[in-house]
């Protein structure tokens, strides 16, 4: 049987990454890993993910959920020092 943990590794994104955009997107974790995927294959695709986790931590930062920020903005740093093409201005 496939696990989430499979799915994932699939993925070209982290666990935390995924976690992140199913956040935003409001799905679960394997539709969030689908979308990973097939976004990150996308011309500006790494700036939208980019992008939806910068929401995520907006969002938290309004609900004065400073943890969930905190979680939020080491996994955006763990994306953007694997995925540098995802910067503003970046080319791809």
């Amino acid at each position: 049987m496939i696990t989430l943990d499979d799915i994932i590794g699939l993925c070209p994104l982290t666990a935390e990454e995924v976690a992140a955009i199913a956040e935003h997107e409001h799905a679960d974790d394997v539709s969030a890993a689908a979308l990973a995927a097939y976004t990150m294959h996308l011309h500006k695709g790494p700036q939208a993910v980019q992008g939806m986790i910068c929401d995520d931590i907006r969002a938290a930062l309004n609900r004065d959920d400073l943890d969930h920020a905190r979680e939020l903005f080491a996994a955006l740093r763990h994306y953007m020092s694997e995925h540098p093409e995802a910067a503003r201005g970046a080319e791809p």
